[in-house]
């Protein structure tokens, strides 16, 4: 699938260079990751920032995507500008398209979280409790950050050789879905390996317990999502490709000024029903969540999949996998 992806965009990158686009395709996904993006939607932000940039009058498309794959998907077939995924997500494209027409790199980091593995099985107190009776829920095996911590953990664990003991118990679902299932009590689906908010959720509820947070696999905090374009697009549009920069960083600074706006953007924008105000305050002002642009720890990443086996290109720094704009920043 992904080869004949690469094959339609190399066609797409071979198309004659045009205006500025009128029209900006961007990406989202659900949870708090992502708040950043329902500020920049809700307040019209990219929009403001093409306006300031001499670009007039832009239309800003916002799609919501499920998964590292369809954002990949999506990108490959040149029918979004701007996608967010995961971190691992990015260094695997980066790795797929250096040096080629296609390549794709990061702009920043849209923000630092973690992830968290929440069970309802009483006996799994570590992920060596886990056995073959379980499955653990997250939104794509062998790919994203959540599938990779867990590698890292089982390697810590069992020895780096068993670092991939733990992949037959994983299963790929979207945090909704894998989150409605591990409350309902009904699902094979005993455990999530979730991000924010939905973590909050399922250990609000009793019965319900942590097993392991990646801060404490990586070493701190590390990125979670990150803004990610195409260097045509990024060399064909640098007006637009600069007002969506910005606007990622006006909605970061108003998030950390106004969390309770931002709480209720979210709200709104998400439909959710779970949380009062005040408790969506709680989780966007949570110290172990930052919305910067700064990358951080992306090399933990990179350098595990190398050593397993997941790139061909050995990175050298997180710098790699970014373009300019976002190359001085205090990274890494």
């Amino acid at each position: 699938m992904i080869r004949a992806l690469l094959v339609c965009a190399a066609l797409l990158a071979a198309l004659p260079a045009r205006a500025e686009v009128s029209e900006i395709r961007m990406s989202k996904q659900y949870g708090l990751g992502y708040l950043s993006m329902m500020v920049m939607e809700s307040q019209h932000l990219i929009e403001k920032h093409a306006a300031a940039a001499g670009l007039g009058t832009v239309t800003v498309t916002w799609r919501q995507l499920t998964g590292p794959s369809m954002m990949i998907d999506t990108m490959m077939s040149g029918t979004m500008d701007f996608i967010t995924p995961g971190s691992t997500t990015l260094i695997t494209m980066w790795d797929k398209t250096a040096g080629t027409p296609q390549e794709m790199l990061g702009l920043g980091a849209i923000q630092s979280m973690p992830f968290v593995l929440v069970t309802r099985n009483p006996d799994v107190k570590t992920i060596r409790d886990f056995t073959a009776a379980d499955r653990i829920a997250l939104p794509g095996v062998k790919l994203t950050g959540h599938a990779l911590t867990l590698e890292m953990a089982a390697a810590k664990e069992w020895g780096f050789e068993n670092y991939d003991r733990l992949d037959p118990l994983t299963v790929t679902w979207a945090h909704p879905d894998a989150a409605t299932a591990l409350l309902s009590g009904k699902s094979e689906i005993d455990a999530h390996y979730a991000s924010s908010p939905f973590y909050y959720y399922e250990l609000a509820r009793p019965g319900m317990h942590q097993v392991l947070k990646s801060y404490d696999v990586v070493g701190g905090p590390h990125t979670n999502g990150v803004l990610m374009t195409s260097k045509r697009f990024h060399d064909a549009n640098p007006k637009a490709t600069a007002a969506v920069v910005a606007a990622v960083n006006e909605a970061n600074a108003y998030i950390k000024e106004n969390p309770r706006g931002a709480a209720e953007i979210y709200l709104a924008l998400s439909g959710e029903k779970l949380s009062t105000i005040d408790d969506m305050i709680k989780m966007v002002t949570d110290p172990d969540v930052t919305y910067t642009t700064t990358p951080v720890r992306v090399m933990a990443f990179a350098e595990f999949m190398f050593k397993v086996g997941r790139l061909k290109h050995q990175p050298k720094a997180w710098t790699d996998f970014f373009f300019p704009e976002a190359q001085s920043l205090p990274g890494s």
